[in-house]
């Protein structure tokens, strides 16, 4: 069994032993320990945790430069400079540029990849990232069982709810949007409300400009702020009376969204860390173990989280991710039929959840969410390929934010300014078809690299060929969820990505030097 390199061993150099330069190492190992450990919760504390790696990183290179090349380098950084060149011919350059503080997280990648030279922090950083996730999840199930917000039940014509409109886009005022029997009111002015009496003190509180309330409500696939009347409330004994509704309950029919702001953000998450687990847990000799216990546990519970958001794409991602895994990490046929056969009742499982909480099929046109897609597919190509400009270099990132009205994307505003909800075609129509081909080819040798690493004999090594399976399980499932939703511009999911990416790249560069 060979003995695991150590820093010094696979960069036998003099300066590599300096108090100073070690110092440097374990500062950077620290701050990749926050950074896995906070990628599951928060996007500040990993950009903290990513900023302050950068600078110690930054450091160590003046005092002993040392870099190398990994099989991803052209690729990415070509992407990167093509982004870098639409930022500055974009229709709105100072919107764009603004964007290139999210692009410069593919540093990410390096910080991880030049940094991490021991196996044995290889192995905890990937533990770390998936035993944090952990503690998401039971968040996630405390809360649903807590519940949260007021749960309308019946609203009379005369409430002040029901005098609710919604503000477009383009600030002109649709129809009345009255707020319904099963919407529940999460926020008022941005604070949460837990109770009627809350919302009653809320909406009779006047503020000097007479301004209406805006209350963010859930309504199945609908997170609206909607504008209320101040001041307007009935006349009555009791919050209920006072509001105009029969009843109230805490709401438990969200889409969970964990400690992110949005649900598919957290699918995403789930589906990239639910794959690097099962992975690992494909990769362990020993299956009937406690290691094995735990680790189908945390995939079990990342599922069950991920059935909570309700989101098809990520969960087909996922079991596309868990296909590619078994067919590359397993060997006995029986095994896959196995391991097909346990992924059916939780398939049933799945549909079952969506048709309740959405109130549609798995694939079904009479869903809006569908139509949306196709109006701004439609939209998105026809703007793409109008201008030999937008072609080469795209319109610009975010550009559409403020122009999308005069473009008349979105049925012409009719619907939520936002994005094109597809990965490829928003990165085509921002960023050029040059770029999105530098980004095709990105996954192409990421994912070849981690074909071959997947078919590595690691010996003892399962960890590391459980990171490489869930790995490529996780980018099959990315890729494949990316073209329906934009993925990629999640940068809570994407920081996840790189870490993954740069953990995988270590692993490569440590086989070479093996």
């Amino acid at each position: 069994m060979k003995k695991e390199n150590s820093v010094s061993e696979l960069h036998p150099t003099p300066y590599a032993l300096h108090p100073f330069v070690r110092w440097l190492d374990r500062a950077i190992i620290f701050w990749l320990f926050v950074l896995a450990a906070a990628a599951p919760h928060s996007i500040a504390a990993t950009q903290i945790a990513w900023l302050c790696g950068m600078l110690v990183w930054g450091v160590r290179l003046i005092v002993k430069p040392r870099f190398f090349r990994t099989p991803i380098d052209y690729a990415l950084l070509c992407f990167i400079l093509l982004t870098i060149i639409s930022a500055f011919t974009s229709y709105a350059p100072d919107i764009s540029t603004g964007k290139l503080r999210a692009v410069s997280l593919f540093t990410i990648v390096y910080l991880v990849a030049q940094n991490v030279n021991s196996r044995r922090v290889l192995r905890l950083l990937a533990l770390v990232l998936i035993a944090s996730c952990v503690v998401n999840v039971f968040y996630t199930m405390a809360e649903r069982a807590v519940g949260r917000g007021v749960k309308i039940v019946g609203v009379a014509a005369s409430s002040p709810l029901a005098a609710a409109i919604f503000r477009r886009a383009d600030n002109k005022i649709t129809a009345p949007t009255a707020i319904q029997s099963g919407d529940t009111v999460l926020e008022v002015d941005g604070r949460k409300v837990s109770s009627p009496e809350e919302l009653v003190a809320a909406l009779d509180k006047m503020d000097a400009d007479s301004t209406p309330a805006r209350v963010r409500i859930y309504r199945a696939e609908w997170m609206p702020v909607l504008e209320v009347p101040r001041g307007k409330l009935l006349d009555g004994q009791t919050p209920l009376e006072r509001l105009g509704i029969g009843g109230w309950s805490r709401g438990r029919d969200w889409r969970a969204s964990g400690f992110f702001g949005h649900y598919v953000t957290y699918a995403e998450a789930l589906q990239l860390i639910a794959s690097l687990a099962f992975g690992i847990f494909i990769a362990l000799p020993f299956k009937r173990s406690l290691k094995g216990a735990l680790l189908l546990a945390a995939v079990a519970l990342f599922g069950f989280a991920l059935l909570l958001t309700v989101t098809r794409a990520s969960q087909l991602g996922l079991l596309i991710s868990a296909g590619v895994i078994v067919l590359v990490g397993l060997k006995s046929r029986r095994t896959m039929l196995l391991m097909a056969a346990c992924a059916l009742p939780l398939v049933l499982v799945g549909l079952l959840v969506l048709q309740q909480k959405r109130q549609v099929g798995f694939f079904d046109r009479s869903d809006g969410s569908v139509s949306w897609r196709e109006t701004v597919w439609r939209e998105g190509f026809q703007l793409l390929t109008s201008k030999p400009r937008h072609l080469l270099t795209g319109v610009g990132m975010d550009s559409i934010k403020r122009y999308g009205c005069e473009w008349e994307l979105f049925d012409k505003c009719r619907l939520p300014v936002g994005h094109m909800h597809s990965t490829p075609l928003q990165l085509a129509l921002e960023r050029g078809l040059p770029a999105l081909l530098a980004w095709l080819a990105l996954i192409f040798l990421y994912g070849r690299m981690l074909w071959r690493l997947a078919r590595v004999d690691f010996a003892d090594g399962w960890i590391e060929r459980g990171l490489a399976l869930g790995a490529l399980g996780g980018l099959a499932g990315f890729f494949a969820s990316g073209l329906v939703h934009y993925n990629f511009g999640d940068s809570e999911v994407v920081m996840i990505f790189y870490l993954i990416m740069g953990l995988c790249l270590a692993l490569e560069r440590q086989i070479r030097v093996e």
